[in-house]
């Protein structure tokens, strides 16, 4: 189990793995039901929304990615939209570490939140210094 937080973003990552339970659902289910306590604020970037709709589109189509939309919308999580101080903080992560557009925006909302980036993306691991890292487990790829 991971440590007390009051607010924590949470990755495209663990979104993903809550929603086809895999190893880390039960850490996000925990911070899902603190949240409806109001003992800790969860957060999505905008850049998440994106990202889970494209990825469910792809792999199963419109309806599926319309309907976890939905249920994204019914759980105790704030979508942030992008603003200034967020577009040029995820610039300034884009320019010095090798993260995607997306992942830049969400460590972006992150720091601007204040909060711990909840993940299963090694990509976020130099960014350990700038923003509070939580790593639910990684994906294993047989040799």
């Amino acid at each position: 189990m991971g440590v007390k937080v009051t607010a924590c973003v949470l990755d495209t990552s663990a979104i993903l793995a809550y929603v086809q339970d895999e190893p880390g659902a039960a850490r996000v289910n925990a911070l899902l039901v603190e949240a409806r306590e109001e003992r800790c604020r969860l957060f999505i970037s905008f850049a998440t929304l994106s990202e889970v709709y494209y990825i469910v589109c792809q792999k199963q189509g419109v309806g599926p990615a319309r309907e976890l939309t939905a249920l994204l919308k019914e759980l105790p999580l704030e979508i942030v939209q992008s603003c200034e101080r967020i577009t040029l903080t995820a610039g300034r992560l884009k320019a010095s570490f090798r993260l995607s557009f997306a992942d830049a925006f969400i460590a972006a909302t992150a720091i601007e939140k204040h909060a711990v980036l909840l993940h299963k993306d090694p990509e976020f691991e130099p960014l350990a210094a700038s923003v509070s890292l939580e790593a639910l487990p990684y994906k294993t790829h047989p040799p």
